[in-house]
């Protein structure tokens, strides 16, 4: 199968969500969600003028106030962050702050609901008709659940925008995560919420955090069949990602018919992250990101939301994957063997002390098998693939052999 190259039609319009003040979400200089991964992207977009074409908005996302955090987010918790925002001695150890992971600091509490802000905006803009896409590379966080923080994540901005499309009246909306890690936080408040479609596609909980997300977390209730997990095989390289990709999320989507739709590109399934076992190029990354455009395109009238997430190789991988993400979503996509701009690969070193790459891609062939070529039972990812299909597809009234 011969992947596509670039987004349908001409650019949408398309509202980017960036400030400085979104550096200010920083668990220290040794954590691995170091925020300079966030400017470094920010100023690679840049170099490319992608936040100058003349389809693009940037704007600044603001603090969410606790009215908006409501929509997920219950105020006892809100109150617990805020306190430990004021004073991080304050144990408050039932809201998951304080953690070697998500340790506390002062001000976590106005930073984390800076990223709440961008999503939440982006979805009242598609809403009102000011953007069809909307980005906002510094959200995505989806390990966050309603009531607890967890795996870097305080509030779910990704969560928050969908209940706020659905307190509007939208019927139906599909989250697509392809995050390394297991999108926990967002499945779980949306588990038995039958207006929502959540797809993660992550690396095993077997041997990655948060141990969760396999094939038969299918939802509660009558949202039975909206929950739906690939649990990845260990060290899952491009052909393996992007089969499991094509034969489940495109199918499902279709069926469901959203009517917006919210993803999230954590890209530390790179095969230079250290913090997952996968082997997913920079390539292979866009190319989720122009999958999700096309169905946005085919089923939504375009409507799009995306986010960021993990990612923690903070100047080689983020970089490039998010600023394809901001290029395919604005409709100038970058070609992966586009050069990188040699200013930015000198601000990288000055600044970083980082050695830069110097094409957009991996210089890799992007293939992959698509679903129509068949099963095979002595495939490790066809295996993954089928256990996910077989608990799923019959809900949605397709057959997960041939569908």
């Amino acid at each position: 199968m011969t992947p596509a190259t670039s987004g349908p039609g001409a650019p949408y319009p398309t509202r980017l969500f960036w400030d400085p003040a979104l550096l200010e979400y920083n668990f220290g200089d040794h954590h691995p969600m170091h925020p300079s991964r966030l400017e470094a992207t920010y100023r690679l977009v840049q170099e490319f003028g992608l936040d100058r074409r003349d389809n693009v908005t940037v704007e600044a996302p603001e603090v969410a106030p606790d009215e908006v955090l409501n929509l997920v987010h219950p105020q006892h918790y809100v109150d617990s962050v805020r306190a430990v925002s004021a004073d991080p001695t304050v144990e408050v150890p039932e809201c998951g702050l304080g953690t070697e992971d998500t340790p506390g600091y002062p001000g976590v509490h106005e930073a984390s609901a800076r990223l709440v802000g961008g999503t939440y905006q982006g979805a009242v803009a598609v809403l009102a008709g000011d953007a069809v896409h909307a980005v906002n590379f510094g959200g995505g966080m989806h390990h966050a659940h309603a009531e607890k923080a967890s795996g870097f994540c305080i509030y779910n901005d990704c969560a928050v925008a969908v209940q706020h499309l659905l307190d509007q009246g939208v019927r139906r909306v599909a989250y697509v995560d392809v995050d390394g890690h297991h999108g926990d936080g967002t499945q779980s408040i949306f588990y038995d919420d039958p207006r929502v479609l959540t797809v993660s596609l992550h690396e095993t909980g077997l041997t990655l955090f948060p141990g969760t997300g396999f094939a038969n977390e299918t939802g509660r209730g009558e949202a039975e069949g909206h929950s739906v997990n690939v649990a990845m095989p260990t060290a899952s390289d491009d052909s393996m990602w992007l089969r499991a990709f094509d034969a489940v999320v495109p199918p499902l989507l279709r069926q469901f018919r959203p009517e917006v739709i919210v993803s999230q590109h954590g890209c530390d399934s790179h095969f230079a992250d250290e913090l997952t076992h996968l082997r997913v190029s920079v390539d292979a990354q866009r190319q989720t990101a122009v999958a999700l455009a096309g169905l946005a395109h085919e089923l939504c009238e375009g409507r799009w939301i995306a986010t960021g997430g993990g990612g923690y190789n903070c100047y080689d991988v983020v970089p490039r994957s998010w600023t394809h993400l901001v290029g395919v979503a604005a409709g100038h996509p970058i070609d992966v063997g586009t050069a990188v701009p040699q200013p930015w690969r000198d601000y990288v070193q000055e600044r970083y002390g980082a050695d830069a790459p110097r094409v957009m891609g991996d210089e890799v062939d992007l293939w992959w098998r698509s679903w129509e070529v068949g099963f095979d039972p002595n495939d490790e990812t066809d295996r993954t693939i089928m256990a996910t299909r077989k608990e799923v597809f019959p809900q949605w009234g397709l057959d997960p052999w041939f569908d």
